[in-house]
């Protein structure tokens, strides 16, 4: 039976403490590892919701000193968690994490690298049954290759893989007793893990299966490996604008001026075509649409260029490691004619998103004279965008 699937008046309460205060320098991030972006948010994130999604009621993030407002915005929404400043070695960072909840006084506690993003909650399962009848317990791996002993460069020996394991996180214990453990630590300044430290204490230790779910991210690969299939990450936004057709206006499309007895009218040049990319292109990044980035209603953008208005969402993608994949556009109107500006059109707007022309695709279609656009009132335009993870 799953954790979750028990009545909370019935079921022991289950905190959880996330290391979270590495450097994480070997993953070749702008940011430490555990705050890098993976699949779409930060690693930490991953992590912290996949233990709530468990059961966990209340979490401990243990953070570098000065990396509070970070954290902060990255866990926005999430109910009972407290974030504590880490100590010199992980144990210190541990034992903090530790002590910060002791006045909520849990039954059980999971102590978790948040460098493992992707916790299956039947692992934690599990680990918590085990600990009905045991202080403490960790989720192991069979080792699959050969394993040998080696002095860094010669061979030395043949280690015996069957009785090895490779041991990951989350590892449980009965708060009690791996808080006293922490406590009364006197090994090496930096404990290779919290097992080890209850071991030291004279706690027994219980092995349960792991999961290859539980990998954790330590190298540029990792993050460059989004889907944990070989795949990029890919992100999709779709725009879509209309704007209508007057008298006395220039038309813009995709930043080429068209020849035509009307434009279009709207607070900026009313390129109804870079709108719908912009939209596109915020969406895919997460960032809203392009009323919030720049309101009608603000005389700043009165006749602005649309081709601000792109470069804008190009680069709030850029931030978030980002960038476009490719755009496919297509303009609905009875006129003008697309076909002899469709080159041009290319060429201006895949100048804007900074990729090749190939790719970006720019299409026409009429509505068969229905509608508005088949009135010749306005002109519409939708566009479908992929941004993807950079490498």
């Amino acid at each position: 039976m799953r954790m979750t699937d028990v009545p909370a008046s019935s079921r022991p309460t289950l905190a959880a403490v996330i290391v979270a205060a590495g450097k994480g320098l070997r993953a070749d991030q702008p940011l430490p590892k555990q705050f890098a972006n993976w699949r779409g948010k930060p690693v930490l994130r991953h992590a912290a919701d996949s233990l709530k999604a468990a059961g966990v009621s209340r979490l401990c993030v243990v953070i570098p000193e000065g990396a509070g407002d970070l954290v902060e915005e990255m866990l926005a929404g999430l109910e009972q968690v407290v974030l504590v400043t880490g100590g010199a070695s992980r144990q210190d960072s541990v034992r903090e994490g530790l002590e910060a909840l002791e006045g909520a006084s849990p039954d059980l506690v999971l102590i978790h690298d948040a460098a493992r993003p992707d916790c299956p909650a039947e692992v934690v399962d599990r680990l918590v049954s085990a600990l009905a009848s045991s202080p403490a317990a960790i989720p192991v791996l069979p080792v699959v290759d050969s394993m040998i002993e080696t002095d860094g460069t010669l061979l030395r020996a043949k280690a015996d893989r069957d009785a090895l394991r490779r041991v990951q996180t989350p590892q449980a214990f009965r708060f009690a007793d791996i808080l006293a453990a922490h406590r009364a630590w006197q090994g090496p300044s930096d404990a290779g893990d919290d097992a080890q430290v209850a071991q030291a204490a004279g706690l027994e230790v219980s092995l349960v299966d792991g999961d290859e779910r539980l990998h954790k991210l330590t190298f540029a690969e990792d993050f460059r490996d989004n889907l944990g299939q070989g795949c990029t990450m890919i992100r999709v936004g779709t725009g879509y604008d209309v704007h209508r057709l007057a008298a006395g206006e220039e038309l813009w499309l995709c930043g080429v001026l068209v020849e035509h007895d009307k434009g279009l009218s709207g607070h900026s040049d009313a390129d109804v075509a870079l709108h719908a990319v912009v939209d596109a292109v915020l969406g895919a990044a997460g960032e809203g649409d392009i009323g919030q980035h720049f309101p009608p209603s603000d005389p700043k953008w009165k006749g602005a260029p649309s081709s601000r208005f792109v470069e804008h969402a190009v680069s709030l993608a850029a931030a978030k490691g980002l960038t476009v994949g490719n755009v496919d556009l297509t303009l609905i109107c009875e006129a003008p004619k697309i076909g002899p500006y469709r080159d041009r059109m290319k060429v201006q707007l895949a100048g804007l998103l900074g990729v090749h022309i190939d790719s970006v695709n720019i299409k026409a279609t009429t509505t068969e004279r229905l509608g508005f656009t088949g009135r010749k009132e306005g002109i519409a335009a939708q566009a479908v965008a992929t941004l993807v993870a950079n490498q």
